[in-house]
């Protein structure tokens, strides 16, 4: 299975932006996709996940509210929309995908920058 992240750029703090994850190749079937990010200088964190059958989501406390994670089935494709962006969303987002609920997140896409400027 392979990852692609699309649809990161340049928003002005409030602005709105969806990245899209598509994934090809072998049939997927994973159990979740998860959104990750990476500013400079920081760590890698975690944002958001979906299990891709049931649609159950996970967000971190600092984007609930504010960012919505789904998925198209039929796309094979995962969708983050990211609302009133603040500068500190700045970052490479990732998506990334785990077999099990208790796997750890074992395939990482390519990231897409996005940066929120004040």
């Amino acid at each position: 299975v392979q990852l692609q992240a699309s649809g990161g750029g340049l928003v002005q703090a409030g602005g709105s932006l969806r990245l899209s994850c598509a994934a090809s190749g072998r049939t997927f079937i994973r159990f979740s996709m998860g959104w990750f990010r990476q500013a400079p200088g920081k760590e890698r964190e975690f944002v958001a996940s979906i299990n891709w059958i049931d649609e159950g989501t996970l967000y971190a406390n600092s984007v609930k509210g504010r960012f919505t994670v789904s998925r198209d089935m039929d796309k094979n494709t995962g969708y983050l929309q990211m609302n009133n962006l603040k500068p500190e969303d700045t970052a490479v987002y990732y998506c990334a995908t785990r077999p099990t609920s208790t796997a750890t997140y074992d395939r990482f896409g390519q990231g897409t920058q996005v940066t929120v400027s004040s």
